[in-house]
């Protein structure tokens, strides 16, 4: 598909990541904001004036003249969206998870194929500068020999208005299904393709899992920690490595970021220059989000059958 050099963006869910997505747009100069879609009118009435609002995403893939959509919505209505834009033939760039379902994921991938429409999945924090500055540091060292991502944080203080990050049916689960892409792909980031060898997952009186920790293992011999937490006061994103030589480094998400969800700002900036160069072809786009979402369903395929293989031991950085 050919795609403007300024590709028309139209904005589907206006929940509160949006705004970040909306501060890109008005910064950048790659991108250029036609229309947004909300059912909710007040979100809607918030909206850039000069931009056209619709309340069905069906709606606005018929009647607006857009080049790609920027999903997000509910992690439910992942799948239905992007599935619908991508039979529009528009592309798609979506808010982890790529879908709350593995198999709904890879018929993700199938129409993407197909329609040769970009399905580009929204991992943010890979664009956190204390990651890629921790990424240059060990560039040219010895190799990893273990990683820890924790992802620690009170979920009700950041899902705001969003309440349905705590249904379990609308989210894809809890901590693992909303956090875990991110900090999967954090590790897929460092070590490549990974494994999951262990999982812990612990749930609420609702069903909701809030804390979890996954044990990962990639075939470089390094192996990989990631902790989940939805109950932790205050908050801790943080990257920590153990090097072959015995060096530790560390990078915090958060540092210089004191503002609520300050780092998210740089973040998504960096989302919507990686999706317009996908977009423009300077980029190659991959599947990322599938691997992410697989990595969730075996998390919680382990915590089903109640079986794990063989421990593999990750020292703390």
């Amino acid at each position: 598909m050919t795609i403007p050099r300024i590709p028309r963006i139209g904005l589907i869910g206006l929940g509160v990541i949006s705004r970040f997505y909306l501060a890109a747009l008005e910064r950048e100069a790659c991108a250029r904001l036609v229309a947004v879609c909300d059912p909710d009118e007040n979100r809607l009435a918030t909206a850039p004036a000069q931009v056209a609002r619709y309340r069905d995403h069906r709606e606005l893939l018929r009647a607006a003249d857009l080049d790609a959509v920027v999903v997000n919505v509910p992690n439910d209505l992942h799948y239905p969206v992007c599935r619908d834009a991508l039979a529009a033939g528009r592309a798609v760039c979506v808010e982890k998870p790529l879908a709350t379902k593995a198999y709904d994921g890879h018929h993700l991938v199938r129409l993407s194929r197909q329609s040769g429409a970009v399905l580009f999945t929204s991992f943010h924090r890979r664009y956190n500068s204390e990651v890629n500055a921790l990424r240059e540091r060990i560039a040219s060292g010895p190799p990893i020999a273990s990683l820890t991502v924790r992802y620690e944080e009170t979920i009700e203080e950041h899902a705001g208005q969003d309440r349905w990050y705590l249904d379990p049916e609308r989210c894809g689960g809890g901590c693992v299904a909303d956090n875990g892409p991110n900090a999967f792909d954090l590790v897929r980031l460092f070590l490549g393709d990974v494994r999951v060898t262990e999982a812990t997952v612990h749930r609420d009186a609702q069903g909701v899992d809030r804390q979890a920790q996954v044990l990962l293992y990639a075939p470089s011999g390094a192996a990989a920690r990631v902790a989940l937490d939805w109950s932790c006061p205050g908050e801790r994103k943080t990257v920590e490595v153990r090097l072959a030589d015995g060096t530790m480094d560390r990078a915090d998400m958060l540092a210089g970021h004191p503002e609520f969800k300050g780092s998210l700002r740089h973040e998504y900036v960096g989302v919507l220059r990686d999706f317009t160069d996908v977009l423009s072809g300077r980029r190659r786009n991959d599947p990322d989000g599938l691997a992410a979402l697989e990595l969730v369903a075996a998390t919680y395929a382990y915590e089903r059958i109640g079986r794990s293989r063989p421990r593999q031991e990750v020292p703390h950085p």
